[in-house]
C-alpha cells in the first residue's frame, strides 16, 4: 500500500489511470478496491462513481473488459470481422458506434521529403485519455498523441512533429479543441460528419492503418490478421512495426491490435492507456443494447 499512498492524482484521468495500472497488476478477482479507493483519497463508491461517469462501467466490469479472457474473446470472430468491414465498407452499420472517418493519403514523396512545404497547425485539448496533443493540415488530423503526468505537452508534440521534420508548425489551441471534442466525444460521430484524416507513411504503412480503420469497436485483431489482409501473411513483425508507427492514435485504432495470445502487447502511448481506451469502448458497447 505504500506505493499508493504516493500517489496524488489531479484529474480524473489521473485517477483512472493509476486505477488501471492497478487492477492491470493484481487482475480482477484479486483487487482490493476499497483499500485502493482509500489510497487516492476515495470511498470506494466515489471511485465507482468515477468509473461509471468515465466509461459506464465499474472498475471490477472495466478490468473484465480488458482482461485475457475477454482480448481472447474478441479474437473469435477476428477474420469474419475484418472479412464483413471489408465487404460492407466503413459506413456500415457496423459501425453505427464507432468513429466514422474519411482519410486521405499523402503522396509517397511527401513523406520521403519529411513534410517539406506543407504547413501544420497544432494544439493540446483535454480527453478522457489525458490531454490530447494533435497536429493538422488543411486537408485533416495528421497525428495524435497524449500528454499527461509522465509526458509533457511540448514532449508529445515533439514526438509527433519529429515523424515531419521539414514541415512548418504553428500552434493554436482553439483550432484544435472542436477537432477534439468531434473525436472523443460519440454524440458526434456521424456519417454526415466524418473525422478528416491524412495518412502520411509508406505504402505499406498507409495499407496497415487503412486495415485498422475496418475493425469495429469492440472488437480486436491480431498483427498476423492484418498481415492476411494485406496479402502479405509472413510480415507479421512489419505490420506490427507500422502498427507502432501509427501517428494518429485512438483514430487509426491500433490499440484493437493484440498479441496471438490475446495479450494487450506494447502501445506507443503506454499499456495503461491501452487498456482504458478498450474500457471505455467496452461502456460504449454495453450502453448500446
Amino acid at each position: 500500500m505504500n506505493q499508493m499512498q504516493s500517489l496524488v492524482p489531479d484529474s480524473d484521468y489521473d485517477i483512472i489511470r493509476a486505477a488501471i495500472r492497478y487492477l492491470s497488476e493484481t487482475g480482477p478477482d484479486e483487487t482490493d478496491l476499497p483499500g485502493f479507493a482509500r489510497a487516492l483519497g476515495l470511498s470506494e463508491r466515489q471511485l465507482t462513481d468515477l468509473f461509471r461517469r468515465w466509461c459506464g462501467l465499474s472498475p471490477k466490469s472495466f478490468a473484465q473488459a480488458v482482461a485475457l479472457d475477454h482480448a481472447k474473446s474478441l479474437l473469435r470472430d477476428q477474420v469474419s470481422v475484418l472479412d464483413a468491414t471489408y465487404e460492407v465498407g466503413l459506413s456500415s452499420t457496423s459501425r453505427l458506434h464507432d468513429l466514422f472517418v474519411a482519410y486521405e493519403a499523402m503522396p509517397p514523396g511527401i513523406f520521403r521529403a519529411g513534410g517539406a512545404g506543407i504547413d501544420m497547425v497544432w494544439g493540446a485539448a483535454p480527453s478522457p485519455f489525458g490531454t490530447a496533443v494533435v497536429t493538422a493540415t488543411e486537408y485533416g488530423i495528421s497525428g495524435l498523441g497524449f500528454a499527461d503526468g509522465e509526458t509533457s505537452i511540448e514532449a508529445a508534440f515533439a514526438d509527433l512533429a519529429n515523424r515531419w521534420p521539414l514541415a512548418r508548425f504553428t500552434r493554436d489551441d482553439t483550432r484544435i479543441a472542436p477537432m477534439v471534442r468531434h473525436i472523443f466525444d460519440p454524440a458526434h460521430w456521424s456519417a454526415e460528419r466524418p473525422v478528416r484524416v491524412v495518412l502520411i507513411g509508406t505504402d505499406f504503412e498507409v495499407k496497415v492503418w487503412e486495415t485498422l480503420l475496418k475493425i469495429p469497436v469492440g472488437r480486436a485483431t491480431t498483427y498476423s490478421s492484418v498481415a492476411r489482409h494485406i496479402g502479405r501473411p509472413s510480415a507479421s513483425r512489419a505490420v506490427g512495426a507500422a502498427v507502432g508507427k501509427n501517428p494518429i492514435s485512438f483514430v487509426v485504432p491500433c490499440h484493437r491490435v493484440v498479441g496471438t495470445s490475446g495479450a494487450l502487447t506494447g502501445y506507443h502511448w503506454g499499456v495503461p492507456r491501452k487498456r482504458a481506451i478498450l474500457g471505455w469502448e467496452a461502456g460504449i458497447v454495453s450502453a448500446a443494447h
